[in-house]
């Protein structure tokens, strides 16, 4: 019975494989980073690094297929070299569309690594798993000594305008941040509405949107973290509406804190996560955050 299944595995087929490996590079007298391509296969696609507040090079992935279909598998590899500062995001939300019978599930591998000194950035618009999809999603963040790391993930239920409502078969995000060798975010997420009931009081309750943001500095003190996260769980509870969004926040085992967030609607997500975003960034660099811009 189980060669049968690893014959059946192998015939399955899978869709395009796209690939995006960016290098983000400050070097010399150069105030600002500039972007570097090494590799470029569609449908995965950057257009050019504009220029962001905070000498950044703000970049835009796009995938000109309008979204990841059964069986395609994407690769991003993306390397802030030490000093420089990136922030990536999408051009609006990525859209996983049905599975394709005799197609292996869609991928997404992210590998993402920031240099001594260096800033990323990585702020994507939210996921959108269409009814009967199969996604996985792998992230491996590296950050070097005083790396630091702003990084956020949105989950919707679905297509909820067409009764979508965790209609999909599979969800699946693995993540994984380390800082200086050593792991200080392991988080592994698996979703099949059709096995689990996400609407039960155990997983999401009366909430259909999840949001996660972690933010790091490589070598800020433990103490610093921890009066971080008592300033901004008092902003979490002011936050907080229960039956609308319920906000908390939580230092890691070191180097950072996350600040997580169910709601019953995109909107508070938002807006939530740009008033942590704001209020770290400026305690860890001094400076202002700035919203990502979109292009088209």
């Amino acid at each position: 019975m189980l060669a049968e299944v690893v014959k059946e595995k192998e015939r399955e087929q899978t869709g395009v494989h796209g690939t995006l490996d960016l290098s983000f590079r400050r070097g010399g007298d150069e105030p600002r980073t500039r972007l570097i391509v090494r590799e470029q296969i569609p449908p995965l696609r950057v257009v050019r690094a504009f220029d962001g507040d905070d000498e950044m090079a703000v970049v835009h992935l796009h995938n000109i297929s309008g979204g990841v279909l059964g069986g395609d598998q994407m690769h991003l590899t993306a390397q802030v070299e030490p000093g420089a500062r990136a922030q990536i995001t999408t051009t609006g939300s990525t859209r996983i569309y049905r599975h394709r019978d005799g197609y292996t599930n869609a991928l997404q591998e992210n590998q993402l690594s920031v240099g001594t000194g260096g800033l990323l950035e990585y702020l994507p618009d939210s996921l959108i798993p269409y009814a009967d999809s199969r996604f996985r999603q792998t992230t491996r963040i590296d950050l070097a000594a005083d790396a630091g790391l702003f990084y956020w993930e949105v989950l919707s239920p679905g297509r909820t305008a067409k009764g979508e409502e965790f209609a999909y078969d599979l969800l699946q995000l693995e993540l994984e941040i380390v800082a200086e060798g050593r792991p200080i975010v392991i988080e592994r997420l698996r979703w099949q509405p059709h096995l689990h009931n996400l609407r039960s009081p155990a997983r999401l309750g009366e909430y259909t949107y999840y949001g996660v943001f972690y933010a790091c500095r490589v070598g800020v003190t433990d103490d610093r973290w921890l009066a971080l996260e008592q300033e901004l769980n008092v902003e979490a509870q002011r936050l907080t509406c229960p039956g609308e969004a319920v906000w908390g926040v939580s230092t890691l085992p070191a180097h950072g804190l996350s600040v997580r967030v169910l709601s019953r609607n995109s909107r508070a997500i938002t807006a939530g996560m740009l008033v942590f975003w704001q209020a770290l960034k400026k305690s860890l660099y001094g400076r202002d955050a700035y919203p990502p811009r979109k292009v088209y």
